[in-house]
C-alpha cells in the first residue's frame, strides 16, 4: 500500500493491516492516525480501536515488487506497516503468519519490521512460524528513557531469535521524531550495576579500573571492554512534522549531530530522513525568512543554551544536517 514512498529510508511501504494504539511520546503526533481516523476515518485509533486487514490487491503487491527485484538484480527495502505496528499483540496472530509468509515468498526484497513493542518479537515472530530470514527487526527511540527501554529490548530479541535459529538480516532504530539527545552507547545490563552495552560496537563495558578479572578487558578511555553483545546495524533520524492539531516539537541540533558522530565513529550507516518543521538559524540565510532573533515571534524557539530554531515548514528545513545529506543504508548482498 504504495508502489512507492515519500520515506527516504525505504523503497516501499507494505500495509497488510491498519490500526494501533498509541504508547509513547513518539506516538503524540501519529502520521498513521492523523491520516487513517482523523482526515479519512477509515480506521479507529486507541485502546479500543480497529485492526483491519487491507485488500487481496495490497497483499499481492509484494510479488509484484519481488518479480521486479529478482530482474534487476536489486534489493529493495520494504517498510511493513507503516500505518500499524507489526508486532501488534491485538492483531490476530493468523495475519502476522500470514505476512511473514509473503515475506517469505518475496526474498528479493528487505523487509524493515519497526516497533514501538520491541519486547514482543521474539515471542510473536515465533508463533508466526519463525522470522523471515529476509526481515531486520527495529524500535523507535525518541529520547533516552525510551531508548534505555526499547534497546536493550530489540537486542534482546535479537539474541532469543538467534537461539532458535531465526536471524535478522540486521537490528536497527528509528530516533524519529528525536525529541531530546541520545546516548547509543551506555546502556546498563543491571540498574545500578557496572557492566554497560555499547549498542554501535557490540561491546559489553565497565568503567575502567572497575574489573577486577585480570587479562578479561580491554581499555580505551574510561572504558573497559570485557565482551561482545548484539550490535545496531543501521541508525535513522529525523525531526517531527506537524499532524493536525498536533504541532512539531523541535529537535535541538545538537541532538542529530550527537547521533551522527556516535554512528561515524563505529562505522554504522546513518540515515537522517528529514530536519522537521523547524531549522537551526546558523544552517540557512534568515533574512530569507524575515525573522529577528531576540523577539516574540511565534515561529522562534530558543533552547536553554541559546540555540534558535526557526519554524519554517519541512519542506524548506529539508533533510540537510549540518550542510550535508547522510542517506547510508545497511548493504545486503543479492540473492544467491
Amino acid at each position: 500500500m504504495a508502489e512507492k514512498t515519500h520515506i527516504t529510508w525505504a523503497d516501499h511501504t507494505w500495509n497488510p493491516w491498519i490500526g494501533c494504539q498509541k504508547v509513547s511520546p513518539a506516538c503524540d503526533g501519529c502520521y498513521a492516525e492523523h491520516l487513517m481516523d482523523k482526515r479519512l476515518g477509515r480506521v479507529a485509533w486507541g485502546p479500543h480501536g480497529e485492526r483491519v486487514r487491507t485488500s487481496a490487491h495490497t497483499w499481492n503487491d509484494p510479488l509484484r515488487w519481488d518479480r521486479k527485484a529478482a530482474a534487476s538484480g536489486t534489493r529493495p527495502f520494504v517498510f511493513c506497516a507503516s500505518l500499524a505496528d507489526i508486532f501488534d499483540n491485538k492483531v490476530p496472530p493468523q495475519w502476522r503468519a500470514e505476512a511473514f509468509d509473503v515475506m517469505r515468498r518475496t526474498p528479493h526484497l528487505v523487509y524493515l519490521l519497526l516497533t514501538k513493542r520491541p519486547s514482543n518479537i521474539a515471542r510473536l515472530s515465533a508463533e508466526a512460524g519463525g522470522l523471515p530470514a529476509n526481515a531486520a527487526i527495529g524500535t523507535t527511540v525518541e529520547d533516552q528513557q525510551r531508548a534505555n527501554l526499547n534497546v536493550p529490548d530489540l537486542l534482546e530479541a535479537s539474541v532469543k531469535l538467534w537461539k532458535l535459529d531465526m536471524r535478522p538480516l540486521f537490528n536497527f532504530v528509528s530516533c524519529e521524531p528525536l525529541l531530546g539527545d541520545i546516548d547509543l552507547t551506555s546502556f546498563p545490563e543491571v540498574e545500578g550495576g557496572d557492566y554497560h552495552i555499547d549498542a554501535l560496537s557490540g561491546r559489553i563495558w565497565m568503567p575502567a579500573g572497575r574489573n577486577t578479572i585480570p587479562g578479561t578487558g580491554h581499555i580505551e578511555g574510561d572504558r573497559d571492554y570485557v565482551g561482545l553483545c548484539h550490535r545496531l546495524g543501521w541508525v535513522i533520524t529525523g525531526g517531527e512534522t506537524n499532524q493536525g492539531e498536533h504541532l512539531a516539537r523541535p529537535t535541538h541540533p545538537a541532538s542529530f549531530i550527537r547521533l551522527r558522530d556516535q554512528c561515524e565513529k563505529e562505522r554504522v550507516p546513518f540515515h537522517h530522513k528529514q530536519n522537521g518543521e523547524y531549522l537551526p538559524e546558523n544552517w540557512f540565510d534568515a533574512d530569507r525568512f524575515a525573522w529577528q532573533a531576540g523577539t516574540d515571534d511565534p515561529r522562534v524557539h530558543r533552547f536553554e543554551d541559546g540555540t534558535a530554531c526557526i519554524r519554517i515548514g519541512k519542506r524548506r528545513s529539508g533533510r540537510l544536517l549540518d550542510g550535508k545529506l547522510h542517506d547510508a543504508r545497511p548493504i545486503i548482498a543479492a540473492v544467491a
